[in-house]
């Protein structure tokens, strides 16, 4: 049997054993995997904490060829997100809560892109060109939903594309609190929705008189959770030259982080 390496972004015995039954399987048909399936996965998460370039994959996991064919096709596959999805029950069942929240927090953040192809824009206001990542967190700070757009996407545009995602889950989600770049047409735009979900959006200002650095209640939050994805080096500057791309790897990173917290 092929022997695992071991580096601090790889998983334990315990954490495997969770996802194990959520990566795909050899089907059967064409030549048999050579590599182990614990083996690519520790490689893809080697390449999001310590934000290498796919080329630059220690030699001891698989080429980075058959490492990065894995990631692109469990990508559009879908396979990252249910993995994500899954841990979220799963994490959100061991705090005691119920697995499908009521309520959630919404904000963006935008990060600058590196010089490859790909969609871009410029935020006016953070004075950042590259892409702006819309999140969705639940009261835990764990993602629901994430879109990445070119920065120049507003956030109130951003919101209804998580939004949107929530026609066919989440069902018992009831509030939802943003701050105030989410007012205007994105509250009308819920209104109307009122009668098939009834989600109220709850704006979260600022104090009048604040100066400096103070914690808001609620939209800390899903800013903490925010800081959580910056702690993983693929994840500081946007280096996909596609957005779904970009948001498998929030799932990735998300995904190592709930593994972690279920078995230390």
């Amino acid at each position: 049997m092929q022997s695992i390496p071991s580096y601090p972004s790889s998983l334990t015995d315990k954490q495997w054993c969770l996802i194990t039954d959520l990566v795909p399987a050899f089907g059967g048909f064409g030549r048999p995997p050579v590599h182990q399936r614990r083996l690519i996965v520790d490689a893809i998460l080697y390449v999001v904490c310590a934000g290498c370039p796919w080329r630059m994959l220690p030699h001891d996991f698989a080429p980075w060829p058959t490492v990065y064919g894995y990631f692109r096709r469990w990508r559009r596959q879908g396979i990252w997100q249910r993995i994500h999805d899954v841990l979220v029950m799963i994490v959100r069942g061991a705090a005691g809560k119920h697995t499908n929240p009521t309520a959630g927090i919404i904000d963006s953040q935008s990060v600058k892109v590196a010089d490859q192809a790909g969609e871009r824009g410029f935020d006016a206001g953070k004075k950042i060109r590259g892409r702006k990542r819309h999140l969705l967190v639940d009261t835990l700070g764990l993602v629901l939903a994430v879109a990445v757009t070119p920065a120049a996407v507003q956030d109130r545009a951003g919101a209804r594309l998580l939004l949107a995602f929530l026609s066919h889950c989440f069902c018992r989600l009831r509030v939802i609190w943003a701050d105030g770049g989410y007012t205007g047409t994105l509250i009308e735009w819920l209104w109307q929705l009122r009668s098939e979900r009834r989600i109220r959006l709850e704006i979260v200002n600022r104090l009048t008189d604040q100066r400096g650095f103070q914690i808001v209640p609620k939209r800390w939050i899903v800013e903490r959770t925010f800081g959580w994805l910056m702690k993983y080096r693929r994840l500081r500057c946007d280096y996909e030259q596609l957005t779904a791309t970009s948001e498998a790897m929030i799932h990735i990173a998300m995904t190592r982080l709930m593994l972690r917290r279920l078995y230390p």
